[in-house]
């Protein structure tokens, strides 16, 4: 394949050739199709392409590489939300910019990596992931720690009363106290958390924070009967600390977040 690099819109007649993009897998025998949901802008229909009881979810799309553009990460995602939350597949998530140059191509992929492809089916069979974000007020938190904490506030009342030298320290024990004490506290609400939820969920991962405010970034592994259960769990423990953090829930999404075969798959399907 000759790599051109630019967006995944490309003109009528410029003479590039249309590959088969790999959107997810599926345990299907039948052939299926999703909508023109594809991803370049086009309209493609996105269908199967089988080898014995698994299916990879496709459209056809210019032999070129992606650029992770919004657009087109949504897009690469949204099929796989169509394909889980519209028509009851769990699908195994392929990596943005997956793209063989024929449909036998595809349906060699499918045969080297079966045996692979059907246990990571068999093990997410049926399972749902949920994202998990919590923010706190950390103003308020920093109210309650100066209430239980009574070294910080004899550090606060002798920067208040005494000389500017005398206080210099003081300021350097207060700073690292409060930074301690806030550090321990987010840990606190992090363990409560996950406790909480633990009987609801399969298995979970903490993913990396994003800004000041953010003490937990999280994907819950849930059994598809399960979800309404863990959205309870949920609730619950937002009520809990209501005024001290706040929680966002998303999902179901595909899980994203736990077919570690996938780092191998992405090896083998790169153009």
């Amino acid at each position: 394949m000759s790599e051109e690099r630019g967006t995944a819109t490309v003109a009528e007649g410029d003479g590039t050739r249309d590959g088969v993009y790999v959107y997810c897998i599926i345990e299907s025998g039948e052939p299926r199709t999703f909508g023109n949901l594809g991803i370049g802008g086009r309209g493609d229909e996105v269908f199967t392409i089988h080898y014995r009881d698994l299916a990879a979810v496709v459209s056809r799309a210019p032999l070129i590489v992606y650029d992770p553009t919004r657009e087109n990460a949504l897009t690469h995602e949204h099929v796989q939300e169509v394909v889980m939350n519209e028509h009851g597949f769990t699908p195994v998530p392929m990596s943005f910019g997956t793209l063989f140059k024929t449909d036998n191509d595809t349906i060699e992929f499918l045969k080297d990596t079966y045996d692979a492809l059907r246990d990571v089916l068999q093990k997410m069979k049926d399972k749902i992931e949920f994202g998990l974000r919590v923010n706190w007020d950390r103003e308020e938190v920093l109210r309650e720690i100066e209430e239980q904490n009574e070294e910080i506030r004899r550090l606060k009342a002798e920067i208040q009363t005494n000389t500017q030298s005398s206080t210099y320290f003081a300021r350097m024990q207060l700073g690292r106290l409060v930074e301690q004490a806030l550090t321990d506290k987010s840990d606190s609400f992090v363990r409560e958390i996950y406790d909480h939820l633990r009987d609801a969920a399969i298995a979970s991962r903490s993913n990396k924070v994003i800004g000041d405010k953010m003490i937990m970034n999280a994907a819950f592994l849930v059994a598809r009967d399960q979800a309404d259960h863990f959205d309870e769990k949920v609730h619950d423990i937002g009520t809990r600390f209501e005024g001290k953090l706040s929680f966002k829930l998303t999902g179901p999404w595909p899980p994203y977040n736990f077919v570690t075969i996938r780092l191998q798959l992405e090896r083998s399907a790169s153009v």
